[in-house]
């Protein structure tokens, strides 16, 4: 079992940055494939970016490409989203999540869930 804890969320100007950070608990957090998804009212979940266990692959979508960077730090068990340049169609719950084999967009692939954080961005 691994528990994730999202924090770093709230309100920003359109332009603006944001840190999310994904505190783990558990299992060994360094075995895990950590990602980013979001869901925006009246809207499905959506992958937003992914790191594979080491560090050394990542993925984003490509909606945040170029202003998104997802980091790890494995000897403290925490994931990163590092939000620049942000908009208002940034504005949605986001969620960290882990899963272990390969593979990193699919959202049905990770088992573990933090609560969510919700990031604001006002035009």
């Amino acid at each position: 079992q691994v528990q994730l804890v999202e924090s770093g969320g709230g309100l920003v100007q359109a332009g603006g940055s944001l840190r999310l950070s994904c505190a783990a608990s558990g299992r060994p957090f360094s075995s895990y494939t950590m990602g980013w998804f979001r869901q925006a009212p009246g809207k499905e979940r959506e992958f937003v970016a992914a790191i594979s266990w080491s560090g050394g692959g990542t993925r984003y979508a490509d909606s945040v490409k170029g202003r998104f960077t997802i980091s790890r730090d494995n000897a403290n068990n925490t994931s990163y989203l590092q939000m620049n340049s942000l908009k208002p169609e940034d504005t949605a719950v986001y969620y960290c999540a882990a899963k272990l084999g390969s593979g990193m967009v699919a959202i049905a692939t990770y088992n573990y869930w933090g609560q969510g954080t919700q990031v604001t961005v006002s035009s």
